[in-house]
């Protein structure tokens, strides 16, 4: 192996690993590990905390002496593997993965391979024979997957890659039954016939690790690479806060106008309004004054409020409107609050008003779900899921009528259902929910969520789609919809949740940003992904979009807030945007509650959905000082 300086000694395999690993009474090879070096793990499972869909994923850490690795992303999963649906229906199957390896390639990338494995870890029959592969440059971004196709029908336990000096590549495996194989190829793709080999040698790991690692191994890494992985994947922080030293100011209008810039980890910055103290200057007389001020930040503790879930706030005609799903505190319909700022909103008892109640005449019974304002065009509508007799919620929209007041149900139009272009229902053989609209470029779009055969051996899980409409008749399609996501990586898919869900979209410097929520909608598995898109790119077309393969929100991001999801945007005054969303308030509870944070965008303008308050804005940054001099 040319990343490992190599020592031998003869050690004794141990026990099987939580995650169904294999381990050998073999001689193995102990390597002294590359100082600057990124780590290849795995996780054991724990339950109810972190369960086999995201312990068997690809983990990376990074170690400046060797010895001691730490986590990158906070030793959350970044790679998952692929499920599998099959060819005959569209169930899905969840996969996992076990004994991750990393190797240097050429050019600078490095590949990754590891056992596909069910989501227990054990044997998975559809990956009998094979590795999944995956190659990266950065540790950042990933291509792949793709299936290395062995030539044996065996279940496989592990394997090593090894790029030789002629620039084939080596693959040792062991099969589950302890036989050992050699494998060759040129490229990765196609690959020699098996012969019998020795047993690869197991690194051994003697320094600190990440919590509950099943390591894999380590290779040599550019010291730049493993910054730049490293800063990408933690927590962003502010590090200063700056104002000017010295103003001159002729009334205590010019002091308040003196915002204060902050300054975060990555070197990315925001402007953030001061509160000055200005009592102690006499702008009728000349001289030099200092004035204290405080740093204001936006920021609500988690929770706002309790049993109200997917909860959008909507700034409108100067005054602020929340609206939710409350089948939770079992009223039925819908709830609207009213305030001229996010805490008005919130203040306990503020009246909430019932703008669509259940109505046997229009079908209107159950399942409320969902609500969203939109402007659409020029007119305002409410977007949500609602079922008749028969439970089956379905996709509708609700007209706003011109001169009304939002609060008051008679300002609202018949809700009327969404309809494909053809006009027959959106979703003759299964439910529609969770309805968004978001506008780019110069067209005009609608997404939602759709499942079929719940609880059946066919149930396809809940997907998220997109179509183009009309601004002027939004609820018809103007074109067939188009599936965008499924529920296809382990952290959406997490004990038999199959979901892709809420999705909901803003665009920023040119890139449409649609998030979507998957795994359990009120556990601690909830979380947010991410499909991105250039704004004037065709949206309809599915290889226009790139989706994250791992969250951009979820219970390790926020301090105090365990299962984030289902969440919208909003914007300021200001023109700072704010994440909403409903989570829980502890690891074991299962009730929705409120929070909103604001987005960051980072140095290279990219969104940062994690941002707390706290590091937001440090509390020992919150005091200044300021020179104001009076002429």
């Amino acid at each position: 192996m040319n990343n490992f300086r190599k020592s031998f000694k003869l050690l004794a395999a141990c026990a099987i690993c939580a995650c169904g690993a294999s381990a050998f009474a073999v001689e193995l090879e102990a390597y002294t590990m590359p100082q600057n070096s990124v780590m290849v793990y795995a996780r054991k499972p724990v339950r109810n905390d972190y369960s086999n869909a995201l312990a068997g994923s690809i983990h990376f850490a990074v170690s400046t002496d060797g010895k001691n690795y730490t986590a990158m992303h906070d030793n959350y999963g970044l790679v998952f593997a692929t499920s599998v649906t099959p060819d005959d229906r569209s169930a899905i199957r969840t996969k996992a993965i076990k004994n991750p390896w990393i190797f240097a390639m050429d050019d600078d990338d490095f590949g990754v391979v590891a056992v596909r494995t069910k989501e227990n870890g054990s044997n998975d029959d559809d990956s009998k024979g094979k590795l999944l592969f995956w190659k990266t440059d950065d540790f950042i971004e990933f291509d792949g997957e793709t299936v290395i196709d062995l030539k044996k029908d065996v279940y496989v336990d592990r394997a090593q890659v090894a790029r030789l000096a002629d620039g084939t590549y080596r693959i040792d495996w062991v099969d589950a039954d302890g036989n050992a194989y050699r494998s060759t190829s040129k490229n990765l793709k196609s690959v020699s016939d098996p012969v019998s080999a020795e047993k690869p040698a197991v690194p051994e790991f003697t320094g600190t690790l990440p919590f509950n690692a099943i390591p894999g191994n380590a290779v040599s890494v550019n010291q730049t690479v493993c910054d730049a992985a490293m800063l990408h994947w933690s927590k962003l922080y502010s590090i200063a806060a700056n104002v000017p030293k010295t103003i001159t100011a002729k009334s205590a209008d010019d002091v308040n106008s003196v915002n204060a810039q902050i300054i975060y980890s990555d070197g990315s910055t925001a402007t953030k309004p001061v509160v000055w103290d200005t009592a102690s200057v006499d702008f009728s007389k000349p001289g030099e004054y200092t004035v204290s001020g405080k740093i204001q930040n936006d920021e609500w503790k988690f929770p706002l409020d309790k049993d109200f879930g997917d909860p959008v706030i909507f700034p409108w005609e100067g005054m602020m409107y929340f609206i939710g799903t409350t089948d939770a505190r079992g009223n039925i319909g819908f709830y609207v609050r009213e305030g001229k700022t996010v805490d008005e909103i919130f203040v306990k008892g503020n009246k909430e008003y019932k703008i669509l109640d259940r109505d046997e005449r229009r079908l209107l019974l159950q399942t409320f779900w969902a609500p969203e304002f939109h402007f659409i065009g020029n007119e305002l509508y409410i977007l949500f899921a609602v079922s008749g007799r028969s439970w089956g919620p379905q996709c509708h929209m609700m007209k706003f009528k011109k001169g009304g007041k939002i609060t008051d149900p008679a300002s609202w139009e018949d809700p009327v259902k969404v309809v494909r272009k053809d006009g027959s229902p959106l979703a003759p053989d299964g439910i529609s929910l969770d309805m968004t609209y978001f506008k780019a470029g110069k067209k005009c779009y609608l997404s939602w969520s759709y499942r079929k055969g719940i609880g059946s051996p066919n149930d396809t899980g809940s997907m998220v789609y997109i179509a183009s409409i009309d601004p002027a008749k939004p609820w018809q399609l103007a074109s067939d919809p188009v599936l965008l996501t499924r529920p296809l990586y382990g952290w959406e898919n997490v004990d038999g949740t199959i979901n892709n869900e809420g999705p909901y979209a803003f665009v920023h410097g040119g890139k449409v940003y649609l998030t979507y929520s998957g795994g359990s909608a009120n556990k601690y598995t909830y979380a947010v992904g991410l499909l991105t898109a250039d704004e004037d790119d065709d949206l309809l077309d599915l290889d226009n979009w790139t989706k994250a393969r791992t969250p951009v929100l979820q219970y390790y991001s926020i301090e105090g807030v365990w299962g984030p999801g289902h969440n919208s945007f909003f914007q300021d005054g200001k023109g700072n945007l704010f994440i909403a969303y409903h989570g829980e308030e502890a690891l074991n509870k299962t009730q929705r509650c409120d929070g909103i944070h604001r987005i960051h965008f980072n140095v290279e303008g990219e969104p940062v959905f994690d941002m707390s308050a706290e590091r937001d804005l440090a509390t020992a940054l919150r005091a200044v000082t300021m020179k104001v001099i009076v002429k």
